[in-house]
């Protein structure tokens, strides 16, 4: 949750906007999936709304986010707006599980079959797993591999020419996109779940450039981690904003060059 902020306040000075902080931190409460939605869901609701609003307006909405698991209030609603966008989803994990077919009963690991009503998170459904790129993942448990083999989502797992197998798979289609910072190879950024052979900073920003030719409709980062050490949190959120840049810049050209407005989760 530090590690939003830290994030959002970089993202404020570097946009040039200020951010809207959406509820309050609160300490974990390790019981499960369904007792955590429950007490994080009046929080939810209002990132959901403030999503909306920012749609709405013909902006676009640039989210940091300590956890994948708030996405289930985001989802949904940009699903609503934009049917036929790709969601673009670059993470280490499939986050496709449901709770009959997950292991650990994490939340995070419910996000994208929560949003495409697979099932009742009271936050909303309406994705279409079709329309779901997944990038980067390759901790996939078998339930949710049993879905990407079917096609949906899609997998573009990392290895060369990413970039290229990435534009095949989101077309010229509207795009929104979601940054896990494990996507990364371990050690880049600091982030609590770390998986082996991930992507490069390199491969990052080839990423973002990619999809920056696309309509961008918005952008969310989740699970950076700050150590407490401050100038070196601000170093590896700078360097991680430097590969999001392209991204950056396409928000404000999207939406009729409407201005982009900053919102920060804890």
């Amino acid at each position: 949750m530090a590690g939003a902020a830290l994030l959002g306040a970089q993202l404020s000075a570097r946009m040039g906007v200020s951010p809207m902080r959406i509820a309050k931190s609160e300490s974990p409460l390790a019981l499960g999936w369904a007792p955590e939605l429950e007490a994080a869901r009046p929080a939810l609701s209002e990132l959901a709304q403030a999503i909306e609003r920012v749609l709405r307006a013909g902006r676009s909405p640039l989210t940091t986010m300590g956890r994948c698991a708030c996405a289930l209030a985001t989802l949904p609603v940009v699903a609503r707006n934009f049917p036929d966008a790709r969601i673009v989803w670059l993470d280490a994990h499939a986050d496709s599980n449901t709770p009959a077919t997950t292991v650990t009963g994490y939340l995070g690991g419910l996000v994208l079959t929560g949003a495409a009503g697979l099932w009742h998170t009271g936050l909303g459904g309406g994705l279409s797993l079709s329309n779901v790129v997944l990038v980067g993942a390759r901790d996939i448990d078998p339930a949710e591999r049993v879905l990407i083999e079917a096609g949906a989502p899609q997998l573009v797992a990392p290895g060369a020419n990413l970039a290229a197998r990435l534009q095949a798979a989101v077309g010229d289609s509207p795009v929104y996109v979601h940054i896990d910072c494990d996507v990364l190879d371990p050690g880049i950024v600091p982030t609590e779940y770390t998986v082996a052979g991930g992507l490069s900073l390199a491969d990052l920003r080839s990423a973002c450039a990619t999809l920056a030719r696309n309509e961008v409709i918005g952008v969310e980062v989740a699970e950076l981690e700050a150590t407490g050490k401050v100038s070196e949190d601000i170093a590896c959120a700078t360097k991680l904003l430097d590969a999001l840049q392209p991204l950056l810049d396409a928000l404000s050209r999207s939406h009729g060059n409407a201005r982009t407005r900053g919102i920060r989760v804890p």
